[in-house]
């Protein structure tokens, strides 16, 4: 008998926790698992008295739903989610709808909407962010695949999303093919520069003004009810005060040596690829990789001499202020440089995204939800053609707020020998971004020099010209090409 109105494979913490929050908004879902003892332990513990049912095969799951089907697949990235996707199809008909929630990479998601396209099934593959506690109470949805999936879906993503402002759901609509988990990559791409960003806030006040933890602690509680009023900077206080069983405080016992599942780096390759220079969030992948190198970093700490270690000697209260415009500024770039990569994505695949809507996507619910992220659909909304975040009037003026301070971060910092890999990079894109004149006419005369490359001139653009620089070298020129 069909009455289930969605069902959900894979009940790990996430799984479980959507189904539960599908329920609590009237929703009926069938859960299923590959280990089916893991149905029936779930219906007699976490969904004991909710309206949730399980099945013991494939087949069962499919008999419950109501048409159209609606199946959640929160399974592994990768190989696991086409072999159900393979075993699902035989057994749905035409117009059902497949859903991947995983963290997939983009390119398959495209794939596997033209697969299934194929065989009249449609596809969706969504971001979702916001961990177990989003899952449960409210994520970020950030859905994308064949709309015609979307009114069968809407009612459902909408109604568990996170809500904002006055009940605005953090979750529309991204648009075709891969563009769902192209926009969470995204995000997640921000958050390693998010957090990098604040660590190199905290190794600041840490190492320059020598601040304590709940000193610091209350300096991010301060900054929270600011312009970064954000879910990572509540959680950094939280953490700076957290004290272990012993009474000592559990930040400075942790390893230095930062993890990482791949999405930061997926973003940083895509940037590459697409040859923009989102270079806070390469980054901070590179700074985590750095940070893994732990052992490598004892030994050279042993060997490789910094500047003289001496006291700060300026007014700490106020250079803890440029620690925080710079902290605000550098993420202002970080965001601009996101925003770059989504236009340039949605130009290479024709996806005709809405970038005020992605910032509405991730203002709740997700892990770099903030009330900053108001103020860039704000942006979009004045202007939907906007090139760049930066040269929107309040980003402008932001930046111009920030940017004695933002010098000042960086350059007390390289003088004290303390890395500020995001600070510093940022700092760069926006020198390079307001330059009229780059350097790279320099490399342009180089590259000519050496391989015939070619050049254009100022006054004669679109015109390729080759100069035999040394009187022996040929005029034939190479064939030219974009690196």
């Amino acid at each position: 008998m069909a009455q289930a109105d969605i069902a959900l494979i894979g009940l790990a913490v996430m799984g479980q926790n959507l189904i539960l929050n599908m329920n609590d908004h009237g929703f009926v879902v069938c859960a299923f698992n590959r280990t089916v003892s893991k149905v029936r332990d779930f219906l007699a513990n976490e969904a004991k008295g909710t309206k949730v049912i399980g099945a013991q095969s494939l087949e069962e799951m499919v008999s419950k739903l109501k048409k159209p089907r609606r199946v959640i697949l929160l399974v592994k990235a990768g190989q696991a989610v086409d072999d159900f996707i393979q075993k699902l199809v035989p057994l749905l008909d035409s117009g059902d709808i497949i859903i991947d929630g995983g963290n997939s990479e983009y390119r398959d998601t495209t794939r596997r909407c033209k697969d299934l396209k194929a065989k009249g099934l449609l596809f969706v593959g969504s971001g979702v962010s916001g961990g177990e506690d989003g899952a449960r109470h409210g994520p970020s949805l950030m859905p994308g695949g064949h709309k015609e999936a979307w009114p069968h879906i809407k009612a459902i993503f909408q109604g568990i999303a996170a809500k904002v402002g006055s009940g605005e759901p953090c979750c529309d609509w991204a648009r075709e093919e891969g563009s769902g988990h192209f926009v969470k990559m995204v995000h997640n791409g921000i958050e390693y520069g998010d957090m990098q960003l604040i660590c190199e806030a905290y190794q600041l006040m840490r190492d320059v003004l020598g601040m304590e933890h709940d000193a610091m602690a209350k300096a991010f509680e301060e900054w929270n009810k600011t312009e970064l009023d954000s879910f990572l900077i509540e959680i950094t206080a939280d953490i700076l005060k957290f004290r272990d069983a012993d009474g000592q405080h559990l930040l400075p016992k942790i390893r230095d040596s930062a993890g990482q599942k791949g999405t930061g780096k997926w973003t940083a390759i895509s940037a590459l690829e697409y040859g923009v220079p989102v270079t806070l969030i390469g980054e901070a992948v590179f700074a985590r990789c750095l940070s893994s190198l732990k052992d490598e970093r004892v030994q050279a700490s042993r060997k490789l001499k910094g500047p003289q270690k001496r006291p700060f000697e300026g007014d700490k209260k106020s250079f803890l202020e440029d620690i925080r415009k710079a902290l605000y500024a550098s993420k202002i770039i970080s965001y601009a440089q996101g925003f770059m990569l989504l236009r340039q994505a949605a130009t290479e695949f024709k996806w005709s995204l809405n970038y005020g809507g992605i910032a509405l996507m991730w203002r709740g619910g997700c892990i770099i939800r903030s009330a900053f992220l108001g103020k860039i659909k704000d942006a979009f909304d004045r202007n939907p053609e906007l090139q760049n975040l930066l040269l929107d009037d309040f980003f402008k003026t932001a930046m111009e707020d920030c940017q004695e301070s933002w010098r000042r971060t960086v350059s007390t910092g390289v003088q004290m020998g303390i890395p500020m890999p995001c600070f510093t990079t940022a700092l760069s894109f926006y020198d390079g971004y307001r330059h009229e004149m780059l350097p790279a006419n320099l490399i342009q005369a180089q590259r000519d020099y050496f391989g015939a490359h070619t050049y254009e001139l100022l006054a004669r653009p679109g015109q390729f010209i080759h100069t035999n620089w040394t009187g022996h070298g040929g005029n034939v020129s190479s064939s030219s090409y974009n690196a």
